[in-house]
């Protein structure tokens, strides 16, 4: 599989950047998953409308440069599907047979601007429950894992 997540902000908190490093260590058997970390931009004290769409649109065209035209990318949003591990394992399967490298995108904590929500094939939603970003990645990160063990008809707890 080669997939990558780009995503906006770091992770800053040592208990979620030591679990995104152990699945990465555990993906990388299964192919090259790669992050791209973009800057989360500050939101101006006291920010209007205006102030917090901008914020978006500068992280969205962070986000766009990223993108390679033969991607399938696919934005999280909490208005997308959601899927079960195994319907999850399923579409990554189906992407893995295009050979196409599988773009996942997390926006920052005002969320993806429209460009990058229309440029994204499709959308996923990792639950109906907000999430701090870091989490999403690391949630993420774990299905990914999850999938790829499914797809090699591996045992993986449940």
């Amino acid at each position: 599989m080669t997939a990558a997540i780009v995503c906006v902000g770091r992770l800053r908190e040592k208990g979620y950047a030591a679990a995104a490093e152990e699945y990465l260590k555990r993906l990388s058997r299964y192919g090259k998953t790669e992050i791209i970390e973009l800057p989360d931009l500050p939101e101006p004290a006291n920010a209007s409308d205006a102030d917090r769409a901008q914020v978006m649109e500068k992280e969205g065209q962070s986000i766009l440069a990223r993108l390679k035209p033969a991607d399938h990318v696919i934005a999280l949003c909490i208005d997308g599907p959601q899927r079960s591990s195994e319907a999850f394992a399923t579409r990554v399967s189906q992407l893995e047979m295009q050979g196409k490298r599988i773009v996942f995108v997390i926006g920052g904590s005002l969320g993806l601007s429209p460009a990058v929500v229309q440029r994204a094939d499709e959308k996923l939603s990792l639950s109906k429950m907000t999430f701090p970003h870091q989490l999403a990645r690391v949630l993420l990160l774990e299905q990914l894992y999850r999938a790829c063990k499914i797809n090699a008809g591996e045992r993986y707890h449940k």
